[in-house]
């Protein structure tokens, strides 16, 4: 028996792969450096996050919803037809959250850190998936109640509303959120 070992490359296929590899250049180091040069980004402080304050379903009077109740609202000075244009997804959504099966202060929680983020970004419209609340005790979804008062309460909120049978119906809401102000800016110097 001869020899094990590498199947010799015939003359055609080394010129080959040289014209498929081109140009290489010898590496100087074979080690990786485990700290990259650039430090991250900084992570702000939940400081920012308690600025919004979003009070209680117990504070302020609304009317409960149930199950298959459809929910709206538009702040003071909007037309309506901004309200039918975000029912109808004209502004489409630039993010999406996921509440339901969360508790109360665990949604409030992620709900405040989810707008926060999404102002931050510039986004006009988000969507955020409360569940209908078939679990909840009495036929009244819990979420759904606390979402309908705090996004009520946000300063950044112009309007909400259920959201088409597609995007979720009456378990989610569309959100359309004003503008950061570094934003209007740059659409008013266009």
């Amino acid at each position: 028996m001869g020899k094990k070992g590498k199947k010799p490359l015939a003359p055609e296929d080394s010129s080959l792969f040289r014209q498929a590899i081109g140009k290489v250049k010898a590496v100087e180091s074979n080690t990786l450096p485990l700290f990259p040069d650039e430090k991250p980004k900084p992570y702000p402080q939940n400081k920012a996050l308690e600025s919004i304050k979003l009070f209680d379903s117990a504070d302020i009077e609304v009317e409960k919803l149930y199950q298959e109740d459809s929910v709206s609202f538009i702040a003071p000075g909007l037309q309506k037809n901004v309200l039918k244009k975000l029912r109808k997804g004209y502004y489409g959504f630039d993010a999406s959250i996921d509440l339901h099966g969360l508790t109360s202060k665990e949604a409030k929680y992620q709900l405040t850190k989810f707008l926060h983020f999404s102002i931050e970004d510039g986004y006009r419209c988000v969507h955020i998936i409360h569940g209908k609340g078939y679990g909840s005790m009495n036929m009244q979804p819990v979420l759904k109640n606390d979402i309908n008062i705090w996004l009520r309460q946000h300063s950044n909120v112009q309007a909400f509303c259920s959201t088409p049978t597609k995007d979720g119906g009456t378990g989610a809401v569309f959100v359309l959120l004003k503008l950061a102000d570094k934003y209007s800016e740059e659409e008013s110097m266009q």
